[in-house]
């Protein structure tokens, strides 16, 4: 099918939306992989299945796919606890997953992704102009991730040259009190953009634990669908699947977002002006994210 997401698709909008009034809005918190850049959040995903085969044991990509969202090391540990993974662990290594099992996966699992995120660093279409847009219309630009710092010092000069770089970056390792699905990152880039009202504040996130994390730190949230987790198509596959097979993928996903409480969900960034106008709109008639 003809690929959609394209740098002039969101170019269109902000043109339209150019006049738009945003206030009392103040800042965007957006994801990385498969929010901002990396289309199909692939990177994560085809390391995890690598790092698991290091040990013998078999993970498809749906069930690799299942936890992504969470902090790397909790990725690991929600995955040992599928039955059919914890199974192969025991019959492999003769007791059940344990701990210092997850820290071991991580270990072979941390130095493969440094090795591979920069393969998957582009940017998604219309990431670019849409920054450039937010910060024309006032708005701070804050990011977390589930990736490690580590990871993402790979990531963010690969990014930056390509001209993603928002004002705040929280890794999913560097808070001691957690990453998603809790409000900690998200609220760490408030404190650090100087936000007044984090209900003035939109989490944009393609992934459960991402949009859980907005709804508990008191934002409004903004899932993507096809671009990212859920939908999980490497730009190739994109191009060349049938419409009604794409259709029916990103209805599930939109199905799966809405259930944990996205206020709205679109297909990509290249479809934020407008949910933003209308975000700010029911913010001025006195609609709160609760």
């Amino acid at each position: 099918m003809t690929q959609n997401l394209h740098p002039a698709a969101v170019s269109a909008a902000a043109r339209s939306s150019s006049t738009a009034n945003l206030a009392p809005l103040q800042a965007v918190i957006f994801d990385w992989a498969g929010t901002l850049v990396d289309f199909g959040s692939l990177a994560p995903t085809q390391i995890f299945v690598e790092a698991f085969a290091t040990f013998g044991i078999t993970i498809t990509l749906a069930q690799a796919r299942g936890p992504m969202g969470l902090s790397k090391w909790d990725h690991i540990h929600q995955l040992l606890q599928d039955p059919s993974i914890a199974r192969q662990w025991q019959a492999q290594f003769g007791s059940a997953p344990e701990d210092k099992d997850v820290d071991a996966i991580y270990a072979r699992f941390m130095p493969m992704q440094i090795a591979k995120v920069g393969e998957f660093s582009a940017p998604i279409a219309g990431a670019v102009e849409l920054l450039q847009w937010l910060r024309a219309q006032g708005l701070k630009v804050g990011s977390c991730s589930g990736y490690p710092r580590e990871v993402l010092n790979q990531l963010l000069p690969q990014a930056l040259a390509a001209g993603i770089a928002p004002d705040h970056v929280v890794a999913g390792d560097e808070l001691a009190a957690g990453g998603r699905p809790g409000p900690f990152m998200a609220l760490a880039n408030v404190l650090a953009l100087g936000i007044t009202d984090v209900r003035a504040c939109v989490k944009v996130d393609d992934t459960v634990p991402g949009i859980v994390e907005g709804r508990n730190a008191g934002m409004w949230t903004v899932g993507l669908s096809l671009s990212g987790n859920e939908v999980g198509y490497s730009l190739a596959e994109y191009a060349k699947a049938r419409a009604a097979e794409v259709d029916a993928r990103v209805a599930r996903a939109e199905a799966k977002l809405k259930a944990a409480g996205a206020h709205y969900v679109v297909r990509s960034v290249a479809d934020l002006p407008a949910v933003l106008a209308q975000i700010a709109t029911d913010m001025r008639q006195g609609k709160t994210p609760a």
